[in-house]
């Protein structure tokens, strides 16, 4: 899963640019041409969003906004590679000027140990 680290921008509801757009298109078709793209997408702002916290009792619900940008996600990929190697290739590719990107594995039921 390839994570977009939220920005000030992102984060003040700030829209891509067209040409931003058309290239993040770009990238995506390549992803799917490659057929690696599984799903992606980009997120509203946290002022938009809810957390659900759990904690030996009722489920808490706080409204958005959540603290600093840098510690939210603006968006994602889920992609399937055959290595971290290549998922790390695909994240040097993607058409950003600034920002980060956070890639890590999603956990697959090999995984776990053996529940019979």
């Amino acid at each position: 899963m390839m994570i977009v680290k939220a920005s000030e921008d992102s984060e003040a509801g700030v829209m891509p640019t067209k040409e931003m757009i058309a290239e993040m298109g770009q990238y995506n078709e390549r992803l799917a041409g490659a057929g690696a793209m599984l799903a992606g997408d980009g997120l509203h702002p946290t002022s938009k969003g809810a957390r659900v916290r759990y904690s030996d009792g009722p489920p808490v619900v706080t409204e958005g906004p959540f603290g600093k940008a840098a510690d939210q996600i603006a968006g994602f990929w889920i992609i399937e590679t055959g290595s971290m190697d290549e998922a790390l290739e695909w994240a040097r590719r993607i058409p950003f000027r600034e920002g980060e990107v956070e890639v890590r594995p999603l956990f697959e039921a090999s995984d776990f140990p053996d529940q019979s």
